[in-house]
């Protein structure tokens, strides 16, 4: 996923968060056709109101937000390894967005709604206090450069933002293989207040969570990948 947190890279203070940098992707004949007929069957349109995430799964069940989803593939195998539990995928990019919709049709996956806005914007208007069981961030981008880590996702307001939407004992879950990143979250997710680190630093990777192709490549290459889970405080 791409992310951007502040739109003026000059005042921190001025700009608002954002989830995303658009970039542009081609979308190929059979992900055009997925988003055509796919998002009005599983698609969520961005409106600036509370959203009842029961009735838009049709039921009454855990519910899992997650942002940057890729491609979708990691996403559709977590959900049909997890029937009992809905998630909520947002993601701009369109052919990911594609993808993911022919996923869901292919596998005829039940738990999965997709949304295509910022979804610092879904947060703020579209979902209300205290109403998700969890939250998924994998493999964000990083922004390496050093004069680019301020775009980095994962920020002290943003995590505010999320640990909010959390019902007490919600989790946190993200992962990254940029170690400087790592160490970022590990700081920025231990300095909130409202959270309970599940480990002694960084989790084993949870069992629900595959691993990519990408991912087993760069293991085998002496890469390293870390695995960060939270937990809000019960009330």
């Amino acid at each position: 996923m791409s992310d951007d947190v502040y739109t003026n890279p000059d005042d921190p203070k001025l700009r608002p968060i954002r989830s995303f940098v658009l970039r542009q992707g081609h979308l190929s004949t059979a992900q055009q056709r997925a988003i055509d007929e796919g998002m009005p069957r599983w698609g969520v349109p961005y409106q600036a109101q509370p959203l009842d995430l029961d009735e838009v799964f049709g039921r009454t069940a855990p519910k899992v937000l997650e942002i940057g989803f890729g491609m979708g593939g990691a996403t559709a195998d977590i959900a049909q390894t997890m029937p009992d539990v809905d998630f909520l995928g947002i993601e701009v990019h369109g052919p990911g967005v594609g993808n993911m919709l022919k996923l869901i049709a292919e596998r005829n996956i039940t738990n999965i709604r997709v949304m295509r806005h910022d979804a610092v914007e879904v947060m703020d208007h579209m979902l209300a206090d205290g109403v998700l069981d969890g939250f998924h961030l994998f493999f964000p981008d990083p922004w390496h450069k050093k004069r680019h880590n301020k775009r980095r996702l994962v920020q002290p307001a943003f995590v505010e933002k999320i640990v909010k939407k959390l019902k007490p004992g919600g989790y946190i879950h993200m992962a990254t293989d940029w170690e400087d990143y790592a160490i970022q979250m590990l700081e920025v997710l231990s300095a909130n207040g409202e959270l309970i680190n599940t480990a002694s630093g960084y989790a084993d990777k949870p069992r629900y969570r595959p691993q990519t192709k990408f991912e087993a490549r760069g293991l085998k290459l002496g890469h390293g990948v870390w695995d960060l889970v939270f937990r809000r405080r019960s009330a």
